[in-house]
């Protein structure tokens, strides 16, 4: 199980079974797992971790019914990303070097996650650059052609938009090619 951080207080499970993937929230602090990423540290219980004081039971969670327990923080340059489980169904006392596997494994998963994150934030900003960059040209269409402010192209824009049940970016990528469509039967004639 993978519990990586959605907020900065949050964990949100994102690798169990599929009906609890981002159902289950848990604040840092909250069971073994809140307690590793609120203090960075492995926990490893070998038997019994349901009797842990820093457990916490979920109802129907099929990890609550394992005996032992091992929990890593996912970091990247020292910045918590989320927590790795292992369980076993059997008691098992977890070796120096199996945590410090886990731990490892923390480190090189933190670093991709984090770079997967940054990804798409980068997408997402190009994105909104781009339909920024779409909806000015828009509006300028409209200042010319109506001959009103850039607040009311705007306004003109949002109202065509919400009328349409199109994002304004669509409502501005059609003025565009409307223009288009008129400069070009112009250059026809």
């Amino acid at each position: 199980m993978l519990k990586v951080i959605e907020e900065q207080e949050n964990l949100s499970l994102s690798a169990s079974l599929p009906e609890e993937v981002d159902y289950l929230r848990l604040g840092l602090g909250e069971g073994i797992t809140g307690w590793v990423a609120k203090n960075r540290q492995p926990v490893a219980v070998a038997c019994n971790a349901f009797n842990d004081p820093r457990f916490q039971f979920f109802n129907d969670l099929p990890e609550d019914r394992y005996e032992a327990f091992l929990s890593v923080p996912i970091l990247c340059q020292g910045a918590l990303v989320g927590v790795i489980n292992l369980q076993h169904r059997l008691p098992h006392s977890y070796t120096r070097r199996e945590i410090r596997l886990l731990s490892t494994i923390g480190f090189l998963v933190g670093a991709e996650i984090e770079m997967a994150r940054l990804k798409e934030k980068s997408s997402q900003l190009s994105d909104e650059l781009a339909a920024r960059k779409v909806i000015e040209r828009a509006k300028g269409i409209l200042q010319r052609e109506l001959k009103v402010s850039e607040e009311d192209a705007y306004l003109s824009l949002r109202r065509q938009s919400r009328q349409m049940r199109k994002s304004m970016k669509e409502v501005a990528q059609i003025i565009i090619r409307e223009k288009g469509a008129r400069r070009q039967e112009k250059s026809l004639m």
